[in-house]
Parts: structure tokens; C-alpha cells; sequence
């Protein structure tokens, strides 16, 4: 069966209805109204180039000889505009952010800015609301190295005449100036930005992955969605961005589709996609390399909590791979707001130092609960650490090293506690592990609330490295360590099997139950 996922005037996605980790189980060859259009091995893919308020006829020949078919009409549009018409050159060296600005100003609600093949040097650009941009094959939109001309935008601005705050800054979870983003939409809504093209941050030919610390606002996303809503990415491949590439920001109703997110493995902070304090998110049949967390879903430090309790839900993220990277799906740290209703499903994982990552600390605060997470039917390949939670998290705080967030003392729970509740984690294969096959370490007053394990395998590589699972103050090296947690109320582990420990395979402490069932049996 085809799942249509996205359906624009000239491009849409779609997905197979199999249960194999982001590639399926066999090739099939794609054909449209009867005509071969192209190849695919994925469980998510894409056509591009058709025409809208069109009727199609799409089938999917396996190489088994089994078939799948699917009907769409594209949709409508008002109008379709070249950014050619406006003046840009798209030689890789003329500055084309005059013409680009222009295109997107003047383009009709309803209508498609299209980017046809060449480079298009540009500093930072404003959306709007009900258009599309397409950025066709061989078309790149390049972001400018001239720091110096990058606007700073301010944290919060204020009302002129009520004085009422207008935010419109924010990073690493607190509203604060930044460099205007490479792509930025504030307050937009119907907005789909389709490929197969790319936009290309440039980070690694500027000055933004050296000496950042001492610049005098936040680096720029490439792009960076401000309190925006019915939000779409499609097939665009965004990649070497300044910091994190995308970073949805309160908003509401947003689909990152078989898009790519690449940055080279030692580029600082590039994660992929960091949806923070938003309701509704997919992200669904794309590919991650990155410098840091591919994924890291977040909900702000303590005071943006505490003014607008804005949790992340209602989150998916299915069919993905991920490659490199510090973790492959992180929650946090900065989850103040809380993160709940979490399904991640049928994803591969390879060679990240974490897969599945959960860190808070201390200070996160009350309304930082994280509750009702599902890990289901994940590979993992040389993933050193395949499941981490650490409530210990010692990194981005000026307090991050004090007694208060390291202390194994039961501390009072107080207004600046953070509460776990229920984590389930199924049907895992993961082969080449090197650190920990689990590493889950809750807060000593406030425990985690239930862990449940359930149809996993775990192989450690013969040529196993030791390091640190978890990014915590005074944590040991481990190397082959089997299933470690602490300060869980409730454990279930049921066919659960380990390849390769070092030591006992279960160690639980500090646990109210521990129940298993199949453990480690063959």
C-alpha cells in the first residue's frame, strides 16, 4: 500500500507501508501514467516536475514482480514565477539577495517562486505567507560568508504603543539576539518549500565554525521558523549551515519529507533539524549526517518555560536514517517545556556516538515532564551507545559543572525538578555497540517513572573502545557494559539479548520493581 504524504502543484512524496528501517525490502522502479520516471529502494520517495491540477497514475513495479499503484491530483496554484525574472543571476558569485527578497515579495498568495539550475549567492531572506519555493535540480541557494552583513535581530522586541513583548530571536533554548537566518519565517503560515535542489548554509567557507564564542549574537540557522504554522519541506537537501539547519520554533502543524541535512562530522553544533515548543511535527523518510545531534527535540530552558509552557507534541519521526552525529533522536537538554506524545518508528542508525538520547539535569524545571516516548522497530549500526537517558547532563549552563547538578544527594524536589515518566523501547537490533548497550541514569529524588525494554538485541564489536555513555560530571570510561540503570521506579525487560558484555548484564539500582522475561535467552 502507498501512503501519499505530501501532495504540491508540481512535486509530491510518498511512503510504503512496510515495516523494514527507511529502505525497503526490495527495489522497485516508479512509473507514472505508464512511463518509467525513476528508481527507488527506500521506503519514502519522491516525484518531482509534474504539473499542477493534474490527475496521475502512479505504480511501483518490484523487482519480485509484485506491484503497487496509487492516484493523485496536484494542486492548485495561483501562479508560477522565475526568480530569473527579477533579476537574479544565479552565478554563484553575483549577489542575487535583492532579486530573491523581490520574487518573494511580489509573488500572488497561492503562487510558486521556482528556482531553475544555478547557484544563488545570498544573505539572509524573509518567507511569507501561502507560497512555495521550489528550488529545482542543480539549483542551490548559497548563503553568503559576509558575517558583517547579516542582520542581528533582537530577542524579544517591544510594542511601541502597549509595550507588550514580540519575540523573535531565540537560541539554545533562551530568546536571545541572533544573526537573522539564512532562510527565516516569522509569524507565516501555508508555506512549502520543495527540491530536489539545496541550500547550502556555507558554513564551512565563513568564519562561523571558528571563534563563535565570541560573536556578538547567536549564529544563524539556515533556516529558522518562527511561531509559523502548516509548515512543509520536500526533497531539498539542506546542508553545512552556520549552527543547526532546521529549527522550527513554536510552531504548529510542520513536515521536514524525504529531505537531507549533511554537514561534515566535525563541523560544531550542526544539528539537523531541532523542532523546539512545537505541536505536530513529522519528520518522515529523510537522511541526517551531521556534526551533532541529527535530531534534538527540544522545548526551551527554565524561563521560556515558565512564561509560555509550551511543550513539544505530538512528534514523528519515522522511516529516517541517520549517520554520524552525536545522537541519532536527542530530547534535550534544553526540554523545560516538556516534551510528550513522542513516536519514533522504523529508523536505521549508523555510527552515531548515541542513538536514542535523553538529557536533562537539574534546573530544567516542573513543567519539564517527558512522558509517553515510544522507541519501535530501530537498527543500529555502530552506534556506540544504542539507548541513553541522563538526568545528569553537565554541558551549554554556566552552572553546568556546580555541586547542584551533579550531587547524588536526594535533593528536595522543588519548582525546578525535572520529572521522567514512561519510556518504552521495542524491537531493536543493534550490532557493532562498543560503551554501553543501555545506559539509563535517573535523578535520585525523582526517579524515573517506568522503563520497558522489550525484543532487543545487542552486539558489541570484538575491537570495542572504551568512553562515556553519558555526558556527566565524573563518569567513568565503560566499555561492553550490558543494561545499566538507576533510579527507575519500574523495569520491564522482556527478550532482551546481549552479545559481548563485560560484567553483569543487568544491573539495576535504586529500582522500586524489575521484572523479565526472556532475558539474554537464546
Amino acid at each position: 500500500m502507498i501512503k501519499i504524504l505530501y501532495r504540491g502543484s508540481t512535486s509530491a512524496c510518498f511512503e510504503l507501508q512496510g515495516t523494514a528501517p527507511h529502505f525497503s525490502t526490495e527495489e522497485f522502479e516508479v512509473l507514472v501514467n505508464g512511463e518509467e520516471r525513476c528508481r527507488s529502494a527506500t521506503n519514502v520517495f519522491s516525484l518531482y516536475g509534474l504539473t499542477p491540477e493534474t490527475k496521475y497514475s502512479v505504480e511501483l513495479r518490484f523487482a519480485s514482480g509484485a506491484s503497487e499503484s496509487a492516484e493523485l491530483t496536484t494542486a492548485v496554484e495561483t501562479c508560477c514565477l522565475s526568480v530569473r525574472d527579477f533579476g537574479a543571476v544565479g552565478d554563484g558569485v553575483h549577489e542575487d539577495t535583492a532579486s530573491i527578497q523581490a520574487a518573494i515579495n511580489m509573488l500572488p498568495e497561492g503562487g510558486r517562486l521556482y528556482f531553475p539550475e544555478g547557484t544563488y549567492l545570498t544573505l539572509p531572506l524573509s518567507l511569507k505567507s501561502h507560497v512555495t519555493l521550489e528550488i529545482s535540480r542543480g539549483a542551490v541557494i548559497l548563503g553568503s560568508t559576509e558575517r558583517e552583513r547579516y542582520p542581528i535581530i533582537t530577542g524579544i522586541a517591544h510594542d511601541g504603543v502597549t509595550g507588550g513583548e514580540i519575540p523573535l530571536a531565540s537560541f539554545e533554548g533562551l530568546e536571545r539576539p541572533a544573526y537573522q537566518s539564512l532562510i527565516q519565517g516569522a509569524f507565516c503560515e501555508d508555506v512549502a518549500i520543495v527540491g530536489p535542489g539545496a541550500i547550502d548554509g556555507n558554513g564551512q567557507n565563513g568564519d562561523w565554525w571558528q571563534g563563535f564564542d565570541k560573536f556578538p549574537a547567536a549564529r544563524p540557522r539556515v533556516l529558522f521558523l518562527n511561531r509559523c504554522k502548516h509548515i512543509t519541506l520536500h526533497g531539498v537537501t539542506v546542508k553545512n549551515g552556520p549552527t543547526w539547519h532546521i529549527h522550527p520554533f513554536f510552531s504548529k502543524d510542520v513536515s521536514v519529507l524525504d529531505c537531507s541535512v549533511t554537514a561534515p562530522k566535525d563541523s560544531p553544533n550542526t544539528d539537523g533539524c531541532n523542532p523546539e515548543s512545537c505541536d505536530t511535527v513529522n519528520i518522515i523518510g529523510c537522511k541526517f549526517s551531521v556534526g551533532d545531534d541529527c535530531i534534538a527535540i527540544k522545548s526551551g530552558k527554565l524561563e521560556m518555560a515558565v512564561k509560555y509552557k509550551a511543550p513539544a507534541d505530538k512528534y514523528t519521526i519515522r522511516n529516517c536514517l541517520m549517520e554520524f552525529g552525536h545522537g541519532a533522536v536527542t530530547l534535550g537538554s534544553e526540554a523545560s517545556g516538556g516534551v510528550t506524545n513522542l513516536s519514533v518508528t522504523q529508523c536505521l542508525f549508523r555510527a552515531t556516538d548515541r542513538g536514542l538520547r535523553i538529557k536533562s539535569r537539574r534546573g530544567r524545571g516542573k513543567d519539564s515532564v517527558i512522558n509517553n516516548v515510544l522507541f519501535d522497530n530501530i537498527k543500529m549500526d555502530r552506534v556506540l551507545t544504542p539507548i541513553v537517558i541522563n538526568l545528569w547532563y553537565n554541558c551549554c549552563d554556566p552552572d553546568a559543572h556546580d555541586e547542584y547538578v551533579w550531587s547524588r544527594e536526594k535533593l528536595p524536589v522543588d519548582d525546578r525538578t525535572p520529572h521522567m515518566g514512561s519510556f518504552a523501547f521495542r524491537n531493536m537490533e543493534c550490532t557493532g555497540a562498543e560503551v554501553a548497550a543501555c545506559y539509563i541514569d535517573g535523578l535520585t529524588e525523582c526517579p524515573i517513572e517506568s522503563v520497558e525494554l522489550e525484543n532487543i538485541s545487542v552486539s558489541f564489536s570484538p575491537d570495542a573502545r572504551p568512553g562515556k555513555p553519558a555526558m556527566q560530571e565524573f563518569a567513568p570510561d565503560r566499555c561492553r557494559l550490558g543494561l545499566y540503570l538507576d533510579n527507575v521506579r519500574r523495569i520491564s525487560v522482556k527478550n532482551v539479548k546481549l552479545r559481548g558484555v563485560e560484567g553483569e548484564k543487568l544491573i539495576a539500582a535504586h529500582c522500586d520493581s524489575v521484572e523479565t522475561e526472556g532475558f539474554d535467552e537464546d
